[in-house]
């Protein structure tokens, strides 16, 4: 039958593929009895969809940090710009109101905390411990290292850090993700735990991570 969400996940605009969306939220969910979620790259909240439900189900909270003014394919001029999120007001884009009517559809306000800012600066005062991690935000390698540096480290042991967009052939997409699934494997302090198409798992081990490597 497969995963009944409270909304038609091809509603909300986004990239992530329905077996992506599906193993996020079944890992998510095995993970729900250890602490709370979060999910860097919110979009218009396809992802915080199926996390989200995640959560409502474990009786957890998905935190979903972006600035909300799109990463660099999202510019105008750019492959993935949608004309829809351009704020003319602001001259910049605004997926924020898209996020809040996804949640709103979905019933899901109570369960999904949306963190509106830079991720670098809100990892920095970030203190709880998470059960799920998931990096989709901005892919380049400034903004992927930063996005690894500052939010694997909250990731207790046992959890899981999920990647997405990890491609091994750079020929079918970016390299960032990839590398940061890398240097977690050879942080030692990570496991292989599966994947599906381009989203990778990770289970986290042993205790505090520190690697301030670039």
């Amino acid at each position: 039958m497969g995963l009944r969400l409270p909304i038609d996940p091809d509603s909300v605009k986004g990239f992530l593929a329905p077996e992506e969306g599906e193993a996020l939220h079944d890992r998510a969910l095995s993970r729900g009895a250890l602490g709370p979620f979060l999910e860097i790259g919110s979009y218009c909240g396809k992802s915080a969809l199926y996390l989200g439900t995640a959560a409502k189900r474990a009786g957890q909270v998905l935190f979903t940090v972006d600035h909300h003014r799109g990463s660099e394919e999202m510019q105008p001029g750019w492959e993935h710009h949608d004309r829809e999120t351009w704020d003319k007001s602001a001259g910049a884009m605004d997926s924020l109101p898209f996020l809040r009517d996804t949640l709103r559809r979905a019933a899901l306000e109570d369960h999904v905390v949306a963190l509106v800012g830079p991720s670098a600066r809100i990892a920095s005062l970030w203190r709880t411990p998470l059960s799920f991690l998931f990096i989709d935000g901005g892919h380049s390698r400034a903004n992927a290292f930063s996005d690894y540096r500052g939010w694997t480290p909250h990731v207790m042991a046992g959890g899981l850090l999920a990647i997405h967009d990890v491609f091994e052939n750079p020929a079918d997409g970016g390299r960032p993700p990839f590398e940061i699934y890398e240097r977690a494997l050879a942080s030692g302090l990570f496991r292989p735990a599966g994947g599906v198409r381009s989203l990778r798992f990770l289970e986290r081990l042993g205790a505090h991570m520190v690697d301030e490597e670039a």
